[in-house]
């Protein structure tokens, strides 16, 4: 299948420029409509549906969860070789990935074998990741995205922009010309009538694949089963009708057991898409048996690597945990202004800023980490308890240590530290600061005199419109308030001395009549 022609939407130049993509983001007004009205509605829904279920018990289900998690991960080697070994008794042909060209190089092998033609292809983030797809093309063999979602990126050329909701982006009006363009057919805006169209293209293509691809929500260890959470059927499709089935899933979707799967099923649509179970949640133990009707001949699992063992380290090890549920995302207010393809990566939001510099390198992606509040609303969403804050803390640090930021960002942070080490430095920086911030509110104020006027909550000299040096990104989106006349200390240190002495001229007061 043949998109839009052009540059994918991911290939950035490095190191990224987050500035100027976020720029641009937040300049489209469509894509504020989009994405913050549908991550909105599902961060509610999340909200909702988790108090519900757990009322009270919802944050200590999330601990639960997150030391499952944690556990697996600190004895991932032992969890692996248990599911490797399971997986080969059911049937299953297991491969290991150390990078993504290994890992397309398995399945593209496994594809020239047995002399595949047509793929339908699942929602996987970690194929995306890989870049499968562009692979599986180049080397001949047509590749076909399944999920709706996914399906109309590929007929646009465009990447997905959330981890669950991959086409967050775009509304119906959209999909409509992409259908009409790609597809020949009418064009309509109607939902029903555009999920019809894409049913009856894909059925086809179901028919005649012959190799299926999938990622892996989550691995079993005990019983080498691939567990798929889908919403729309076309999982089973290809992963029922082909004769070959390949899944590629990362090596930290492991869990111990059936028994600690079912917690995670508990959160994962719930935290995605305020569901309590997803529509379909499959089981895939190796392949068909010979009094099975359907299922494919053979199932490849393909283990990814591609960094992540290098996040097993202590200080990053919890990143793993992520279910790739999307509720960080959909809770980020930077998120949500901003979109996914101004993270530049795969993996955007906030979960997507700790996890892109640690897979793909700090320096390529150092602003990343600072593509957040820190507000935690991330950490508050996250159903297995990663504490998303600290790791951008801990990047933002890294930066500064490895000297990636400029010299004029490091002067800057180091004048800063030396401000608040002592006390009288400290106040000598606030004063310094109080008085170039008031004398630049009042410079302003006079040139914007007329319009200040009109406008009462920008009085001249109560506001600064268009701040200096650092100052000038953030005036570029809000105004600046400016300082009071008084400090905190100057104010609290006159009412201190007020209270002791108390004035006789306010009825109450001790030692004066009511």
């Amino acid at each position: 299948m043949k998109g839009r022609a052009g540059p994918h939407p991911l290939d950035v130049p490095l190191p990224h420029d987050l500035r100027a993509a976020a720029g641009r983001a937040s300049r489209d007004v469509a894509l504020q409509q989009f994405v913050g009205g549908a991550t909105l509605h599902k961060d509610r829904g999340r909200r909702e549906t988790c108090r519900r279920a757990f009322g009270e018990r919802y944050d200590a289900l999330r601990r639960h969860a997150g030391a499952i998690k944690q556990h697996t991960l600190d004895h991932l080697d032992a969890y692996l070789e248990r599911f490797i070994a399971r997986a080969r008794e059911s049937g299953a042909i297991v491969h290991a990935a150390a990078t993504a060209a290994q890992a397309n190089e398995v399945c593209l092998a496994v594809a020239r074998r047995h002399g595949c033609r047509l793929c339908v292809k699942s929602k996987s983030m970690v194929t995306e990741e890989t870049g499968l797809l562009a692979a599986l093309e180049t080397a001949g063999v047509e590749t076909v995205e399944t999920d709706l979602g996914e399906f109309i990126l590929q007929l646009d050329g465009d990447a997905p922009s959330h981890i669950v909701t991959p086409m967050i982006h775009k509304d119906r009006a959209a999909v409509g010309r992409a259908f009409a363009r790609e597809l020949g057919v009418a064009y309509t805006d109607d939902p029903r009538r555009l999920t019809m169209i894409a049913r009856e293209h894909l059925r086809e293509k179901y028919r005649r694949a012959d190799l299926g691809v999938s990622g892996g929500n989550f691995l079993v260890a005990d019983t080498g089963s691939v567990v798929l959470c889908t919403n729309e059927g076309n999982g089973r499709f290809c992963t029922g009708v082909p004769r070959v089935h390949v899944a590629m899933v990362g090596i930290e979707k492991l869990v111990p057991s059936m028994e600690h799967l079912t917690v995670f099923l508990k959160l994962l649509a719930r935290s995605g898409t305020a569901q309590p179970l997803t529509v379909y949640t499959q089981v895939i133990t190796g392949p068909r048996r010979p009094d099975e009707d359907d299922g494919p001949d053979e199932v490849h699992i393909i283990l990814v690597d591609n960094g992540r063992t290098g996040l097993l380290r202590a200080e990053s090890r919890e990143l793993l945990r992520c279910i790739r549920c999307g509720a960080c995302l959909n809770a980020c207010p930077v998120y949500r202004t901003i979109g996914g393809h101004a993270y530049g990566s795969v993996y955007s939001g906030p979960i997507g800023a700790v996890i892109t510099p640690a897979l793909r390198g700090l320096r390529d992606f150092a602003a990343l980490p600072h593509a957040s509040s820190l507000c935690g609303a991330c950490f508050e969403a996250c159903p297995v308890h990663i504490d998303i804050p600290r790791h951008l803390t801990r990047l933002r640090a890294q930066i500064v240590e490895q000297r990636i930021a400029g010299w004029r960002e490091r002067a800057g942070m180091r004048l800063w530290g030396l401000a608040l080490r002592t006390a009288w430095t400290y106040r000598l920086a606030a004063w310094a600061q109080r008085l170039v911030l008031r004398r630049l509110a009042r410079r302003v104020g006079r040139r914007s005199r007329d319009s200040a006027r009109a406008d009462a909550a920008h009085r001249p000299g109560a506001w600064i419109h268009a701040g200096p040096g650092p100052l000038r990104a953030w005036t570029q989106e809000r105004d600046f308030p400016a300082p009071a006349a008084r400090s905190f200390r100057q104010w609290w240190a006159r009412e201190r001395g007020h209270a002791r002495a108390p004035r006789r001229d306010i009825p109450g007061q001790r030692g004066t009549p009511a």
